[in-house]
């Protein structure tokens, strides 16, 4: 976890990627679930930042 976090302050590529896939995974999840309005309404926001952090992620160093 100490790890985890250190990578995160230090803006290391493998800590970055894992939260925009947990991001990505987050907005397909309210993407399909049928229960929530405001999820669904807010699935594609969290999904496009995701992609997006992910985008900008993959030039961290590694």
């Amino acid at each position: 976890m100490r790890d985890f976090l250190s990578g995160l302050a230090r803006l290391r590529r493998g800590p970055w990627e894992a939260v925009a896939s947990a991001l990505i995974g987050l907005g397909v999840v309210m993407l399909m679930q049928p229960f929530v309005m405001v999820a669904y309404t807010y699935s594609f926001i969290v999904t496009l930042t995701g992609t997006v952090m992910f985008l900008i992620v993959s030039h961290f160093p590694e």
